[in-house]
């Protein structure tokens, strides 16, 4: 035990710190170009324990970084010493007052769940960056956070009433408009003298604070000593706003809230380039937008080639656009305004076009591709990476055109390329640029660059963060940007506060270099190749290890399927970034040192269900499924595996044989022996085993009929054991639709030996199944598979697993019931439908047929509800079956899954999925709930 675990272990008991690689290592990054690996993590439960840290930290000379969401672009969230993690624990919202318009928050708090608290007194937070979905309220604190709606609601320091802060040496104070007071008489005296010591420093200093400081909107670089000049009342609580940790840590604040408008239009134009666009800002801010955001067709092509073309509608032409939100208190003057305000720009001649979007689906897909920017800029249509580093410069919003002419042309001459986008509206452009971090050249190429960007911003009246804060990214140009006597006042606030520099060192003031300690590439794993070919990564599982850059999507609790592991527990490990994270530095080889052998990554993966949903709804596209899998592979390789990998990743062989003797066998496994078999099988015994089909039920499913099929029906390994119905239900369907088909029974996707990494038998397994469907009469015929998981293994698995042109053929021919009923059938088909459907859409389905979902043939059938369960049911194929994977399974299942059931307990259930299917029979505890299959539910029967 460390002399720091033993101390806390005296003053705080009761709260958990990591100190092991397992527990420390995915903290050593954040969203920047940075990697810190710390000392130990700490998870504090209380302000008291965050007071212990900080007490204890100080007599043994040990930094302390505090940390929220983690998504910081500027290296502020990671230090060497102790990490504070606030959003495990302390994440409350204390107190709501509507009267006042104000929230007492802990830290921690995620913004979208502060939205989600005050919304129904038609309230909100107004600063909302783009990760809103986890960033936290003391994150946005700590660099004064600002985001897409910024032009009315400027920044975080606005909105903040007061701040509860702890100081270094574990004193509780509260910083408000008023100064800086003691939450305790006992330290009255030491929290006065600190107060007095700002005041000399701001009286020696009122001239330069005056002149270089607040000069424009989003001038977030340094300390914001203006907040405390006596005109402004001695505003401590603004002032220690946006010190990114090194002057206090903020344990909770009050915060003002602002109303929501009744009514609100959105506005997009196209333009010629970036310069067009940002030349019309200056037309549009009189109309009092509350956004004014801009982006550059690399984004979108990027959004387009990794989701769909259907994943951005409603764009107008152009190759740069503008996003202009208008509200007001009335629906009709607000479209009326947004008409007016198209028909000035059209006037003035630049816009190339535009239009008011007109649907909500459409105004939720064109802000997601904005908000997605981050990590869509990352890694690229080309394969190209980007990084950020001076990714949120800001000027006055009437200097844009010019900056962004000048910038455009210094990048031109260092020969870098920058993806451009931001918040026009308040001047702040973020971009992510191909900088060569791998080389030293490339690093000292980058280094230039960047000094001159500094020297560019500053000539154009402008500060070098507008919204990230300065970290370790930019915090050696702040000299570049400020006075030598403003950099000593910013030494001089944090030695007041830190007199030790214990808090977050090397950030703003003594910053370290700008390229030290950055997350060099990582290399190839030792050993043998990899069995996967990463197709899409050039420096294949390194490359696709990397392509996590920290954005953090996955850490959110709504939206998308991602990550279920991470909303059932709250774990970073159990994030996707978190195991992304800890991939890169098993690769590195320096906190985690096993390689492939690893037990820290082993267990981060563990609670990985293998959704698949990561490799959608991740901006940059990490597959955590299958890295799991490349991992299970090598890690178990030569040696022997959990139990359930033999019995469940083997059961499309077992099943056939099952099938022989499956009246007697369900009978067996139905009793005693089943319960044992179960546990020898490394199966839960909390679970109903599912009853095996005969082979004469099969058969009689399989039947064909005479006539030219137009499509081949994969009979996968879950239909034929469990439910050959489907098969015929399937086959009627699509007759029915115009899509004749026959059946191919005796084949394999591969699927559980994938999910259980026993990948040289997949690879066996695909190649006889690729083998049989690209040669033959039917070569070239659809392939519809009713099991979404198997769909999706042909579809993706076996291309990136087999690597051949066949397998890529075979792959081409896949599609899923849906898919089929939506590209192949008649036009004139109909089925007779119920008027409700609760849904619960296979991850699989979800994360690659995404553009085909079953919800939306619904829909199309007549459907009128269809109440979707968002998010993955829990079971996972053959994770829920697992012994010591069945308690996360079910709190996957609450988070969604389960609610949508008891809301509608007599509605009529569809699950495409096997393993959804049986969740769903297993939640519904004998109620006599059985989901049906989609060709179930269509199925016109016999004649037809």
């Amino acid at each position: 035990m460390t002399p720091l675990e033993r101390l806390l272990n005296e003053i705080a008991p009761g709260m958990r710190l990591e100190t092991g690689a397992g527990g420390t290592a995915a903290y050593s990054y954040d969203a920047s170009n940075y990697r810190v690996p710390p000392l130990a993590v700490a998870f504090p439960r209380s302000t008291e324990d965050v007071r212990a840290v900080l007490r204890a930290c100080r007599e043994l000379d040990v930094p302390v970084t505090a940390r929220g969401g983690g998504t910081s672009m500027a290296g502020n969230a990671v230090g060497p010493g102790v990490v504070l993690d606030f959003s495990r624990h302390l994440n409350q919202v204390l107190d709501v007052d509507v009267n006042s318009r104000t929230a007492r928050v802990q830290a921690g708090i995620v913004l979208d769940d502060l939205r989600d608290a005050v919304a129904p007194h038609g309230l909100t937070f107004g600063p909302d960056p783009s990760s809103h979905s986890r960033c936290t309220i003391g994150g946005m604190i700590g660099n004064d956070a600002c985001g897409n709606r910024s032009v009315r609601h400027g920044r975080t320091s606005e909105h903040v009433e007061a701040l509860e802060i702890v100081t270094a040496d574990g004193v509780l104070a509260v910083a408000d408009h008023t100064g800086l007071h003691a939450a305790a008489p006992a330290d009255e005296a030491r929290i006065d003298e600190l107060a007095a010591r700002v005041r000399r420093l701001l009286a020696d200093n009122l001239a330069p604070i005056r002149t270089e400081l607040g000069r424009i909107p989003r001038q977030v670089s340094g300390y914001q000593l203006h907040h405390l000049l006596p005109e402004n009342g001695f505003d401590v609580a603004r002032a220690l706003v946006g010190t990114e940790g090194t002057c206090a840590v903020v344990v909770a604040a009050t915060v003002r809230l602002v109303t929501v408008a009744p009514a609100s239009a959105l506005l997009v134009l196209g333009y010629e380039d970036v310069v067009d666009a940002a030349e019309d800002v200056p037309e549009i801010l009189p109309w009092s937008p509350t956004a004014v955001e801009g982006m550059d067709e690399a984004i979108v092509a990027t959004m387009r080639a990794r989701r769909g073309p259907e994943s951005v509608t409603g764009l107008p032409g152009g190759r740069a656009w503008l996003y202009v939100e208008l509200d007001g208190d009335n629906e009709t003057d607000v479209q009326m305004r947004a008409g007016e305000l198209l028909d000035t720009l059209k006037a003035l001649g630049r816009m190339r076009d535009g239009r008011v979007i007109d649907t909500e689906a459409q105004r939720r897909s064109l802000w997601r591709v904005r908000e997605d920017g981050a990590g869509l800029a990352a890694r690229l249509v080309d394969g190209g990476e980007s990084w950020p580093g001076w990714e949120d410069a800001a000027v006055a919003p009437e200097r844009l055109p010019g900056y962004l002419r000048d910038f455009r042309a210094l990048l031109s001459g260092h020969r870098l390329t920058g993806v451009l986008y931001g918040h026009f509206g308040a001047g702040c452009v973020h971009v992510r640029i191909d900088f060569d971090f791998a080389t030293g050249t490339g690093r000292a190429a980058a280094r230039r660059f960047l000094r001159e960007a500094a020297e560019l911003v500053v000539r154009h009246g402008g500060t070098l963060s507008g919204e990230h804060g300065d970290g370790r990214a930019r915090g050696e140009l702040l000299e570049v940007m400020y006075s030598p006597r403003v950099l000593t006042a910013f030494a001089g606030f944090k030695q007041i506060f830190d007199p030790d520099g214990v808090l977050n060192p090397g950030v703003i003031v003594a910053p370290a270099a700008l390229d030290a300690d950055l997350a060099l590439d990582v290399p190839q794993p030792d050993g043998r190749p990899t069995l996967f070919t990463f197709p899409h990564d050039d420096d294949g599982f390194a490359g696709a290890a990397r392509r996590c850059v920290g954005v953090g999507r996955c850490r959110s609790h709504t939206g998308g399927v991602m990550c279920p592991s991470y909303r059932a527990t709250g774990e970073e490990n159990h994030s996707t970034r978190g195991r992304a994270r800890l991939l890169q530095e098993m690769l590195l080889g320096e906190t985690v040192r096993d390689g492939w052998r690893s037990t820290e990554v082993r267990d981060a993966l563990d609670l990985c269900l293998s959704c698949k949903a990561c490799s959608t709804d991740c901006p940059v596209g990490v597959d955590m499924a299958t890295y799991k899998a490349e991992f299970l592979h090598q890690h178990y390789r030569g040696r022997l595996r959990p139990r359930s990998h033999y019995s469940l990743g083997w059961l499309p062989l077992t099943s056939v044989l099952a099938g022989y003797v499956a009246r007697p066998l369900n009978t067996v496994l139905g009793g005693p022996l089943g319960k044992l078999a179960a546990r020898l099988g490394g199966i839960t015994t909390r679970r109903t085993i599912p009853a095996f089909a005969s082979r004469r039920a099969m058969r009689k499913a399989l039947r064909r009929k005479t006539g030219k099929p137009a499509a081949l029906l994969f009979v996968d390994s879950f239909t034929r054991a469990f439910r050959p119905q489907v098969v015929a239900a399937t086959s009627r369907v699509l007759d029915a639709a115009g899509v004749p088909c026959e059946p191919a029974g005796g084949l394999c996707c591969g699927l559980t030996w994938v999910s259980t990494g026993q990948l040289s038998v997949a690879r066996r397994v695909m190649a006889r199944t690729v083998a049989r469907l690209d040669r033959g009469p039917h070569r070239g015929l659809p392939i519809v598979v009713a099991e979404p998981s198997c769909a999706a293994a042909l579809k993706r698995d076996v291309p990136e697993l087999l690597g051949t042109e066949a397998a890529r053929r075979v792959a081409a021919r896949v599609h899923t019931l849906t898919g089929a009923l939506t590209d192949l059938s008649t036009s004139d088909w109909r089925a007779d439908v119920p008027d409700s459907v609760v849904l619960q859409t296979h991850c699989h389905e979800y994360a690659t047929f995404g553009a085909r979902r079953p919800r939306d043939l619904l829909r199309r059938l007549g459907v009128r509800k269809v109440s979707e369960a968002e998010g993955c049911c829990g079971l996972a194929g053959n994770f829920g079956f697992e012994a010591e994977h069945y308690d996360t399974s079910m709190a996957v299942a609450d988070l969604s899954l389960r609610p949508r059931l008891d809301e509608e307990p007599d509605a009529v259930v569809v699950a495409d999925g096997f393993s959804c299917a049986t969740q769903i029979d297993h939640l519904a505890g004998g109620r006599g709930v059985r989901a049906l299959h989609l060709a179930e539910l269509l199925d016109p029967g016999e004649e037809a």
